[in-house]
């Protein structure tokens, strides 16, 4: 009997860990070993599986976060500042508002990401797919967009400020 209560013990200790804890982890924020972060249950590390995920709000702030897919994910409002994000997948993802200032964002994928009121001031963007993106009041001061796609993308409000454009120009103004 104290085999089977010890086993239930466990048991239940397993799935309140795998559920985000206790209280369903909402709001729950802890910084693990190898870089890796686990907000509202969700694990946050490189090369994670997250497409779709939501993420609106979270600090992943100076978080190395190579080759992650954030696929149609929701980061309205998150902080990516300073993050290495070199090859991360943005397809389609929601990053209104979001500040990527000094984000490492080398070859990645921002095809049709929402890229409206974000900060990317500061980030490097170079081979970036930014084709079909809505940059709409963007802060790209002082970007690295040398080889970056940006055909298709709408840019027309974008601050491009001491930028380097595609094709390795600082850009001049209007």
């Amino acid at each position: 009997m104290r085999k089977v209560a010890r086993g239930l013990t466990f048991c239940v200790a397993l799935l309140l860990v795998a559920c985000g804890g206790a209280d369903g982890g909402e709001g729950e924020v802890e910084s693990g070993g190898g870089g890796s972060r686990t907000i509202n249950g969700i694990v946050v590390e490189a090369g994670a599986e997250l497409s779709g995920a939501n993420l609106a709000g979270a600090d992943l702030s100076g978080a190395y976060l190579v080759a992650i897919n954030l696929a149609g994910a929701e980061l309205t409002g998150a902080n990516l500042s300073g993050a290495d994000l070199s090859g991360a997948n943005f397809y389609d993802a929601n990053l209104y508002q979001a500040n990527l200032s000094g984000a490492n964002l080398n070859i990645a994928n921002l095809h049709r990401a929402d890229l409206v009121d974000a900060d990317l001031s500061g980030a490097d963007l170079s081979g970036a797919d930014l084709s079909g993106a809505f940059m709409l009041n963007t802060n790209l001061r002082e970007a690295n967009l040398t080889g970056a796609d940006l055909s298709r993308s709408n840019r027309t409000t974008a601050d491009f400020t001491g930028a380097t454009m595609p094709d390795g120009t600082k850009y001049a103004g209007k």
